[in-house]
């Protein structure tokens, strides 16, 4: 009943045109906060899930590290038990060191890292080679695969490398003052691919194949810089990390996805959370012209007030009568707004509408990815912002004095 009165209150011509205009104005400035979150948590949705996909494709779903060091020992018979734990899919070691590399008068420091034949089964990264092919080689013949920014760094093309790298590692033992070139290996690897997926990993790492480096460093046979994890589609991660600790022992870092870059995740939670809370700052803007639309339109109303309470209506049946004006007002705004944003959001999936410039990024336009839970929380933030505005003009008109005609 009380929506009913709001809606004739809303429809009904005013004595002063104002209390339309500000009515109005209240809805436009709603619809355009509402649009306007749903739209950039939308953006900001596409942001995020195109970066974790490209974490995704170069960290695996579980990781085994050691918690101190580089190094973990692992025994065939632990090696087995892993591989035998039910729900992992595939399993990769690999092996991991500060390394030079030098073409001619080119060097760089990179982040070497020495992997199995199933490196490819835990992470996408094969998907990302952007010249050559994903081929590290043999023991005796291991063969470079680098990341973008390294083949830029070094002056080569890996898919043509004529002149092989120079290669040099941290040998294991002291190192003499008197002869500190004895501290290092040194060999040369010719190259064959080349990967591209972010700047972290483009300039950080080159790949080779994992026991050319075990014996460059002179590593016993059962130890390994850790341990990769693919596991079967779906799976939760955590009764499979349960089991890896419980074979393990202590001693032994077992992380997921989101625990390997939890510093990450963590950021873009808070970059959602401050975006979120500085657009709403737009609806609070639209609820001062509700409060505005509302304390005038009790004003207008004053005899109509005076009429319900001489037919019956209490205080409180007032109150709600103005409590549901002023949510009419957020179901206009915050309806169009979100059917607004919603349309937006399909024609810049299908049509790439808004460019992004720089071409800096992988995509030349803004992704956007829609979720339901971004709409349920801006439709409460909007029903709640609008509460509140209505509440101070609404509580003015039940406590105003019912009078049955005018001294």
């Amino acid at each position: 009943m009380n929506f009913l009165f709001a809606w004739r209150y809303f429809k009904a011509r005013k004595t002063t045109n104002a209390i339309n205009v500000i009515s109005w104005i209240s809805i436009v400035a709603m619809m355009i906060g509402t649009a306007s979150l749903i739209l950039v948590l939308s953006v900001f949705n596409g942001f995020e899930g195109l970066v974790k996909s490209l974490y995704s494709s170069f960290y695996p779903e579980i990781k085994i590290s050691p918690v101190s060091g580089k190094q973990i020992n692992l025994t065939a018979e632990q090696l087995a038990q892993l591989r035998s734990v039910k729900g992992i899919a595939h399993l990769s070691l690999y092996v991991e060191e500060k390394a030079l590399l030098r073409h001619g008068e080119s060097q760089s420091i990179v982040n070497l890292k020495g992997v199995d034949d199933q490196y490819t089964s835990v992470n996408s990264i094969e998907q990302h080679i952007v010249k050559g092919n994903f081929n590290t080689g043999s023991e005796e013949q291991a063969l470079l695969i680098l990341g973008a920014g390294i083949e830029s760094a070094v002056g080569v093309q890996t898919d043509r490398n004529i002149i092989p790298l120079e290669v040099y590692l941290p040998r294991k033992g002291e190192v003499s003052l008197t002869d500190p070139l004895n501290a290092l290996s040194h060999d040369t690897l010719n190259t064959s691919g080349t990967f591209m997926i972010q700047q972290e990993f483009d300039n950080r790492y080159a790949l080779t194949n994992m026991q050319f480096v075990k014996n460059m460093l002179s590593m016993d046979p059962d130890v390994y810089g850790g341990v990769e994890i693919a596991l079967r589609p779906g799976l939760d991660p955590a009764p499979v990390q349960l089991q890896i600790r419980k074979i393990l022992g202590d001693g032994y870092l077992v992380r997921n996805r989101f625990e390997q870059n939890a510093s990450l995740y963590s950021v873009m939670q808070i970059e959602k959370w401050m975006i979120y809370a500085i657009l709403s700052l737009i609806l609070v803007v639209a609820a001062f012209n509700m409060i505005g639309s509302l304390t005038m339109l009790v004003l207008e109303k004053k005899k109509d007030i005076t009429v319900l309470h001489a037919l019956g209506a209490d205080r409180s049946f007032i109150q709600r009568i103005f409590l549901s004006s002023g949510i009419l007002l957020a179901l206009l705004g915050g309806g169009i707004g979100m059917l607004l944003a919603y349309l937006i959001g399909l024609a810049q999936m299908k049509f790439h509408l808004i460019p992004l410039q720089g071409n800096t990024f992988m995509l030349d336009y803004f992704p956007v990815k829609m979720m339901i839970k971004d709409f349920l929380l801006v439709s409460g933030t909007v029903f709640i912002i609008a509460l509140l505005a209505s509440f101070i003009p609404a509580r003015k008109a039940a406590r105003q004095q019912f009078l049955l005609r005018e001294e």
